[in-house]
């Protein structure tokens, strides 16, 4: 099919004044953080979700209630701990003695941003209960089915697995994340300004709502329409092919890799760099687009083995390597 660059051209630069407009708002609340912030859009864009790691402090949850603010979309915040229920999560039947029938209470689940906050802080079984919902858009309850509403996000945060109290999530459900971010630390700057803030004079900042759920649908429509050449496609390919033959670069890490990238992978590199695309004001996906979210979608499908722990060989190092011997188009 063919593309008209220049009304594509028009409609994206329409969108990035909007999708900009997103970003003041947020950086009125929020300092740095600027690559958070433009995953999370690409995230919203792509209609997926996303799991971000870091300790204690860095405003992880700060940064997802602000972007939700900016959305006008419903919003909840679940508090993940250990004596956590998944009827909590999701809702329950009810007994009515009098009618002698079950009624259906529906849990904070049934909200357009979820905030599944210190996610591994609770058990497998309650982790396990967001995974229809993040796959299938549907919560089941009793021998009843119920569809969420659109936009629907599960924006989840954890701290490092090694803390104390975690739980590690299962390889099913991380995968079902588009995006593992890890946010660091701030710059000294950005700390000073973070410094000054917090402890001066207290501001009410008032955050606006710029887009609404209808303004979402449209903008992943024209996602979804920027171009992607076959080359880039081929690179893709080749990328997710080498985390599970890594030998087809000519590397030779094969020993430090368990299990290779899922399927998912291919799919979330190719929507991701086309929402990175829009963000950047382009009709058209670059091999630097995906360079850019390569690392973030690849880390948690790359399974590493003991060998790799012992020569303390991260998934990042793995990504990295074949992101620097894969050919680029």
């Amino acid at each position: 099919m063919a593309v008209d660059v220049i009304q594509l051209g028009k409609l994206v630069e329409k969108e990035l004044t909007v999708l900009n407009q997103i970003r003041e708002e947020i950086g009125k609340v929020i300092v740095g953080q600027a690559e958070l912030v433009d995953r999370l859009l690409i995230a919203l864009l792509c209609n997926n979700h996303v799991l971000i790691e870091g300790v204690p402090g860095l405003a992880k949850t700060l940064t997802i209630t602000t972007l939700a603010k900016t959305i006008q979309a419903s919003f909840q915040r679940i508090q993940f701990t250990p004596d956590l229920l998944p009827g909590d999560l999701i809702g329950t039947l009810i007994y009515n003695p009098k009618s002698g029938d079950f009624s259906t209470r529906k849990g904070p689940i049934f909200s357009n941003i979820i905030l599944a906050d210190e996610i591994n802080r609770a058990p497998a079984k309650v982790q396990s209960a967001l995974l229809e919902a993040m796959q299938e858009r549907q919560i089941t309850i009793g021998d009843q089915s119920f569809p969420l509403d659109e936009p629907f996000m599960v924006l989840a945060t954890q701290n490092p697995i090694e803390q104390e109290g975690t739980y590690p999530l299962p390889e099913a459900q991380i995968d079902r994340f588009m995006f593992k971010l890890l946010v660091t630390y701030p710059s000294k700057a950005e700390e000073q300004q973070i410094l000054r803030r917090m402890t001066g004079a207290k501001e009410n900042i008032q955050v606006n709502g710029i887009i609404t759920p209808s303004d979402i649908s449209r903008m992943r429509d024209l996602a979804d329409s920027i171009y992607l050449d076959e080359k880039i496609e081929e690179y893709i390919l080749n990328l997710v092919a080498a985390t599970r033959d890594p030998g087809l670069c000519n590397l030779e890490i094969g020993d430090l890799i368990r299990y290779g990238a899922s399927p998912r992978a291919t799919i979330f590199l190719a929507h991701a760099a086309k929402a990175k695309a829009l963000l950047a004001g382009r009709g058209y996906v670059t091999p630097q687009d995906i360079k850019f979210i390569a690392p973030d979608i690849l880390r948690h499908r790359i399974i590493v083995t003991y060998e790799a722990e012992a020569e303390e060989k991260s998934s990042d190092d793995i990504v990295k390597q074949i992101l620097d011997n894969v050919e680029v188009p």
